[in-house]
């Protein structure tokens, strides 16, 4: 497989964001083996939240609730790799998602 043609997982995630803003929050993250670090692909508050959720579900794609996460990730640009301060908690979340998708049974809910 060429590096370009590496599968891609797409993670979003959801909750409300503890910054005042009772609006529900959603990110979505996009990464390959042959990216460095996952991608911020989409995020927002209120309706575009609404819609990425939406749109993930209608996929098939599971959505995570991690209100935590998503206020971490909140603060990340649009189209930005993830910084490395957040590669653990991203990379257990993948892990978690890949037992999930597996049919192994996952060790905890990161």
């Amino acid at each position: 497989m060429k590096r370009n043609d590496a599968p891609k997982v797409s993670i979003p995630l959801e909750g409300k964001v503890p910054l005042g803003d009772s609006r529900q929050a959603a990110v979505a993250l996009a990464y390959s083996a042959a990216d460095s670090a996952p991608k911020m692909v989409a995020k927002g508050r209120g309706l575009i939240a609404e819609q990425i959720i939406s749109r993930a579900r209608e996929h098939g794609v599971y959505v995570h609730e991690s209100p935590e996460l998503v206020a971490l990730l909140m603060q990340v640009d649009l189209d930005s790799r993830i910084p490395p301060q957040l590669y653990v908690a991203v990379a257990e979340l993948l892990a978690w998602l890949y037992r999930m998708e597996q049919g192994m049974e996952p060790a905890q809910t990161p």
